[in-house]
């Protein structure tokens, strides 16, 4: 199914980000939060490459001036992008961007890693081909979070005519639009959320007591704990990713049960990220209220 051109396209991501939407901007991804830069091989079907941006060496001293100055001022030093341009979107994404390798990071600092699925991939393929899509790429990663989801990918802010598309999107928790806003760089070791595929590492898989703590602290028959070795782990919740309905009355226990588990952890709402000057300020590529925003953050606590 192909979703409509509104400035957004529903994919399956993982970071490895791979929530995506299938049609109606519902699809599977994952995303994964490096804490330092990381060597990684993944294969993309479809994808070609966009752009490539990568300082010419790894040392600041055998940069020009100006040449570190840029690269300080974005705060990256490497971008890599695989999509099908600009002309041929196809819902396949790769994107990787990594902290600058001269520069000790900040606590809270961290490389990403973002794949992207159409949905349709995951209607043909199923559910477990992408969730053993998303092991094997966590398997060859030093990975300090992660998931797979439902996501929504923007291309730009919706505009003022798509507000019967946002209100609609409002009713899908299980939608990931943490992707309307700015990339989590600064995100440290704190949780990118709750998503159908939920990787932990050190330190929170420790500070929340380990493998055998955090199983026996979900209730949810549908949630399985695997671990992947003892300092990792993935945490699913269901067979399968779900959008939810809040009109219907399917809120997703077992996501609300995991993000009270996680809330000390979760990544908190910077709303200062002001992405519209009009009045009442907006946030982010969806154009939320400040309360929209804080009510779509806290989707499974509230």
């Amino acid at each position: 199914m192909g979703s409509r051109d509104l400035g957004c396209q529903s994919d399956p991501r993982g970071t490895v980000r791979q929530p995506c939407r299938p049609g109606s901007s519902h699809g599977p991804c994952v995303p994964r939060h490096l804490p330092f830069p990381s060597s990684f091989l993944a294969t993309t079907p479809g994808a070609t490459l966009a752009s490539v941006q990568r300082a010419s060496t790894p040392s600041k001293e055998e940069l020009d001036e100006a040449t570190a100055r840029r690269l300080e001022k974005r705060g990256y030093a490497t971008q890599l992008l695989l999509d099908g341009g600009l002309r041929g979107r196809n819902g396949y994404q790769l994107w990787y961007q990594a902290r600058l390798p001269w520069r000790i990071p900040s606590p809270d600092s961290v490389s990403l890693l973002t794949a992207t699925l159409p949905t349709e991939y995951l209607e043909l393929h199923g559910p477990m081909r992408v969730r053993e899509l998303a092991l094997d790429m966590a398997s060859q990663l030093r990975f300090a979070s992660g998931h797979v989801g439902l996501a929504l990918h923007f291309y730009w802010m919706l505009s003022a005519m798509d507000e019967p598309l946002r209100a609609e999107l409002a009713r899908y928790p299980g939608i990931d639009l943490r992707t309307a806003w700015l990339p989590p760089t600064r995100l440290g070791t704190r949780v990118d959320g709750v998503h159908w595929l939920n990787f932990l590492a050190q330190p929170v898989l420790g500070q929340l007591g380990g493998t055998t703590a955090l199983r026996s602290r979900i209730l949810a028959p549908e949630t399985t704990v695997h671990e992947l070795d003892g300092e990792r782990v993935i945490v699913s919740l269901g067979e399968s990713p779900e959008a939810g309905d809040l009109s219907t009355g399917q809120t997703l226990p077992a996501y609300r049960e995991f993000a009270r588990l996680l809330e000390p952890w979760l990544e908190p709402l910077r709303i200062s990220e002001q992405s519209w000057s009009g009045e009442p300020p907006r946030y982010s590529d969806m154009r939320f209220t400040e309360n929209e925003a804080r009510c779509w953050w806290r989707r499974f606590l509230d």
